[in-house]
């Protein structure tokens, strides 16, 4: 069935009607109706003990010349072929099979595009002319050009997601070869893919599986959220995998190969290992570079769960940086060397100037900009450019005294002030130097809560004999500090 590229389903209506009663048992099929006349069936009826049997028994020997394309199960006959003289409309798979593709979103970045094309490219080795389908894609993910979905691009890249979803990426299950699944959990979702090796050796897809982690899935640590890829994919593919030939569980999470042996496990693990010792299985060390199908699968990106951000906790713009403090910035370049050779370079660009750069700025220069005379940072995929401050410690305690001790900045927490500043502002290690300046910020150790209760006031204990308490007085010598008496 599985090199068969033609089905089709016949459903036998009324099929029991069309066996005959025997004679002698006609009459133990009688039954009462309310006007107190007895009907006896004269054909099988649907009810009776031995009618299933007897049925399929029936149909499974008419049939049994052609079982080898016609298998028959009860009144349902399936006839599969590899060729028909007519028009050849191949294999139609199970929509759940393929939904996890199907419902892939629209990318809105080069990351999210670059993360389906993998997969797709990884999967798409035997189908011809693939690169000249992806070019439109392929182009977006170039440096120097600007992102812009056009209608071309959402042609092609629902052409691709249907490639995917389709003979001969999607195959039908082979029986006769073994199985193997790869599966991979990320921080927001588990992604898992039932696969075969096809006669050349190719992987083919028969099962895509995906879903978005719980919230307390997502407290999981990470050793515990790969285990629990493993097991969701043996439950989606128990059907194929149970009872079958021995087959591989790949994985990136090397440690997972030792887990069964491991002689300290949770409770949560322990259930789980109960659950896997109904497969006959494998568990095999994949590196995440090689895992490509199922870290795709793992990291949908309307998986993801978005951390909230300066606007969404409701932190509001009250200010916005000084001109005197950014001709402050200006000024500072010319003693910050990075900062130099970026100006120089961007003053006037090219493969040679490029080249001086130092091996840190060369790496990440597509990243950098110019405006005004102030060196601009963008993140990956971030717009927002934030201007760079040079590395001068008084220049980096003013910026941060703006966005953290002003009036109009309130003394906000670690988290909030590092967002406010960044919304601005960038510099290397900037979040380590929010935390240091935050703790050391007199008026919040001052003012804020402590970090953990004080216990409440207790009597001293009762002496229970003579010289089981003893108390000194001691005198201080600074002025300004009255006698204590110490137990």
């Amino acid at each position: 069935m599985a090199l068969s590229t033609i089905f089709s389903a016949l459903d036998l209506r009324d099929g029991f009607y069309q066996i005959l009663m025997r004679e002698s048992d006609i009459p133990l099929t009688a039954v009462s109706t309310p006007s107190g006349m007895l009907w006896e069936w004269l054909v099988m009826p649907q009810g009776l003990k031995n009618a299933p049997a007897t049925f399929n028994r029936c149909v499974t020997h008419l049939l049994r010349s052609v079982r080898d394309f016609a298998p028959s199960y009860f009144d349902d006959v399936v006839i599969h072929s590899r060729l028909w003289t007519g028009r050849k409309n191949g294999v139609r798979p199970d929509p759940g099979k393929d939904r996890v593709i199907n419902e892939w979103p629209t990318p809105s970045n080069g990351k999210e595009l670059r993360q389906f094309l993998g997969l797709a490219t990884y999967l798409c080795k035997c189908v011809s002319n693939y690169a000249g389908k992806i070019r439109p894609l392929s182009q977006l993910l170039k440096k120097d050009d600007a992102w812009v979905w056009t209608a071309d691009c959402q042609q092609d890249f629902d052409a691709v997601k249907q490639g995917l979803a389709e003979a001969p990426i999607l195959a039908v299950a082979d029986q006769d070869r073994p199985f193997h699944v790869v599966c991979d959990a990320s921080g927001f979702a588990i992604g898992c893919a039932l696969m075969q090796h096809d006669h050349e050796g190719r992987d083919r897809v028969v099962y895509y599986q995906s879903r978005q982690l719980k919230p307390a899935e997502r407290n999981y640590p990470v050793h515990d959220k790969e285990l629990l890829a493993m097991k969701y994919a043996l439950a989606k593919f128990r059907v194929y995998l149970l009872g079958s030939r021995p087959f591989v569980d790949y994985t990136d999470h090397a440690s997972l190969r030792t887990a069964i042996k491991s002689p300290h496990i949770s409770q949560r693990m322990a259930r789980w290992l109960s659950f896997f010792a109904e497969y006959n299985f494998q568990v095999e060390y994949k590196p995440g570079r090689l895992n490509v199908v199922a870290d795709a699968l793992s990291r949908r990106p309307d998986y993801a769960v978005h951390k909230a951000d300066a606007n969404a906790i409701g932190i509001a713009r009250t200010s916005t940086p000084s001109s005197s403090l950014l001709d402050d910035v200006r000024s500072a370049y010319t003693k910050d060397a990075d900062a130099k050779q970026l100006l120089d370079y961007f003053a006037a660009p090219s493969d040679k100037s490029r080249q001086k750069l130092a091996k840190h700025l060369r790496a990440r220069v597509h990243r950098y900009g110019v405006h005004n005379g102030l060196l601009c940072y963008s993140a990956i995929d971030d717009n927002a450019d934030r201007i760079v401050v040079p590395d001068d410690h008084e220049l980096k305690l003013r910026i941060t005294y703006e966005y953290h001790d002003a009036p109009t900045s309130g003394h906000q927490g670690r988290e909030k002030t590092y967002l406010l500043l960044t919304r601005d502002f960038y510099w290397s290690h900037q979040y380590k130097w929010v935390r240091k300046y935050v703790r050391a910020c007199e008026v919040c150790q001052r003012v804020k809560s402590a970090p953990f209760s004080q216990a409440p006031l207790q009597s001293l204990p009762t002496p229970q004999t003579d010289g089981q308490t003893e108390r000194v007085n001691r005198v201080l010598t600074n002025s300004s500090l009255n006698n204590s008496r110490a137990t």
